[in-house]
């Protein structure tokens, strides 16, 4: 699904040169929840912009299902952002004065979907992500976490390949973290590839694979039994009604 070889970038600052990514080699199959780790400043989100379209590389590869990246032009690189990949950042991105109808269905004005399928994909993802209730609501009527499910649902509307998420439970508090977590693990059981940006290992821990990356070099390539989102919220839940019933 995603090859990526000798992958380097800089940044000119002043008369700095600042090395974000300095020599990653990786393959990503199709199907796999990947998380990506490192403190500030190691090359993790960077890294997630290459691969997401959002930034070119100062020197190496990255193919998406075979396709080149560096033989694309900015139009149909536009295209690979709005066709295969998802998006869905800490801070939601939504429109403050448009419902979540109307958020989820963006994508679809610069897609071939024809017009009159918009508003039923859009209510299809809200489904899918808890919300059926809530198509008519402005963000600012809804929780943090229900908002983040608004831009999951609208990361989801042009059926992607690949969802990336940066940060996404960073601005949610546990309950709504794990629910989150919960949502994204239904998703890459369903076939989509999913690669999230965090610092945080208990988030990391739902993932199959954890990428770490410190200075730009990716150190460690490590594979695990995830943790089980569904579960740990309703333990979560559980513990939080024991202490209120005493």
């Amino acid at each position: 699904m995603i090859k990526v070889s000798g992958l380097k970038k800089a940044y000119q600052l002043g008369e700095q040169k600042i090395r974000a990514l300095n020599g990653v080699d990786v393959d990503i199959a199709e199907g796999e929840f990947v998380a990506v780790m490192g403190s500030s400043g190691s090359g993790k989100s960077t890294f997630m912009n290459m691969v997401g379209c959002l930034d070119k590389p100062t020197q190496g590869e990255i193919s998406l299902e075979g396709e080149r990246l560096s033989d694309l032009s900015v139009e149909q690189l536009a295209s690979v952002r709005n066709q295969k990949i998802g998006f869905v950042f800490q801070q939601f991105n939504l429109l403050a004065r448009t419902n979540a109808l109307e958020n989820v269905m963006l994508p679809l004005f610069y897609s071939d979907v024809d017009k009159v399928e918009w508003a039923g994909r859009a209510k299809e993802c809200l489904e899918q992500v808890g919300l059926s209730d809530r198509l008519s609501h402005d963000p600012s009527q809804l929780s943090g976490g229900q908002q983040q499910r608004v831009a999951i649902a609208r990361a989801m509307v042009n059926s992607p390949r690949i969802i990336l998420a940066d940060e996404p439970t960073g601005a949610l508090d546990t309950e709504t973290g794990l629910g989150v977590m919960e949502l994204f693990q239904k998703l890459n059981a369903n076939g989509i590839t999913l690669m999230v940006v965090t610092h945080e290992p208990d988030i990391a821990a739902f993932a199959q694979r954890q990428l770490i990356f410190r200075d730009g070099v990716l150190i460690s390539d490590q594979r695990s039994k995830p943790s089980d989102a569904a579960q740990m919220l309703r333990e979560f839940r559980l513990e939080r009604s024991l202490k209120l019933a005493h």
